[in-house]
């Protein structure tokens, strides 16, 4: 999959015109200083592909499968100054992203699969590994490992053979007197997103849309209606021409699966409150 990925991802940054990339590694470039997070409020900035970036009301910031230089990331956007946990679904390329790099440069946990963590070059004190059912706890933040359905393979780089990493995982993020948030990771439709709702009862879903290696948009309005109609935020989608799902489809999708679920696209590079 990487090797077929990163085929599309070459082609699809030699078509790209007047895109820049995301900030370069750490200690380069100018640092611009972030603003606060509006009072009272949680803020998501969505980096494009499956990527975001989270910020409570009790100054927790997370970031989620931070691959920051992908062909859909903000234009001259600079990396976050301080985060507290990076959470990283499973170990294909376009997932873990920049994650080493990241917390080098702010000394974040790291949060994921036990396998995939101890692949990453973390400092071991830093190197946060789990698996499906762990919980841990990040200032007003509860995060929860839950299953995905889908693969998971590392390569430190082109040359290097790919290596197991565990079971991909999704994330249920539950925020002190704020909004539960899940993002699904890489999976396709499975039946225990319903015990999901009955345990987290989410309020917004974060669901990849592209379909190929994960759901499409039919198969996320049967996962809102399994996970009792949270939001939708889609992502995972228009990163390549392969990933041919929009929000459009995913709301006649919806509609047509009878699901009271809404759609809340985000504008990339814009921090939303929720």
């Amino acid at each position: 999959m990487r090797n077929k990925l990163m085929a599309v991802t070459v082609g699809a940054l030699l078509g790209l015109s007047g895109t820049a990339a995301a900030q370069p590694p750490a200690g380069k470039g100018p640092a611009k200083k972030e603003a606060a997070a509006t009072a009272g409020k949680t803020e998501l900035t969505w980096w494009g592909h499956a990527a975001f970036v989270l910020r409570t009301p009790g100054g927790a910031t997370l970031a989620i499968d931070p691959w920051f230089s992908n062909p859909k990331a903000p234009q001259g956007a600079q990396w976050p100054e301080q985060v507290d946990a990076i959470l990283v679904s499973h170990g294909h390329f376009d997932h873990v992203g920049e994650t080493k790099a990241l917390q080098q440069k702010t000394g974040a946990q790291v949060y994921g699969c036990y396998e995939l963590v101890n692949l990453l070059g973390i400092p071991q004190d830093r190197a946060m590994g789990g698996n499906v059912g762990g919980s841990f706890k990040v200032k007003d933040v509860t995060i929860h490992f839950v299953e995905a359905v889908h693969s998971s393979s590392y390569a430190a780089d082109e040359k290097s053979p790919a290596q197991y990493a565990g079971a991909p995982m999704g994330f249920v993020i539950q925020i002190d007197n704020g909004p539960t948030l899940y993002h699904a990771g890489d999976t396709g439709l499975f039946g225990g997103m319903s015990q999901i709702a009955e345990r987290f009862k989410p309020t917004y879903a974060l669901l990849p849309i592209g379909g190929h290696f994960t759901l499409d948009p039919t198969g996320a309005a049967q996962a809102a209606r399994l996970l009792g109609n949270p939001t939708v935020v889609p992502m995972h989608y228009g990163t390549f021409p392969l990933l041919a799902g929009t929000p459009d489809k995913l709301e006649a999708d919806l509609k047509k699966a009878k699901s009271a679920a809404k759609v809340k696209p985000l504008e990339i590079g814009k921090a939303t409150a929720l």
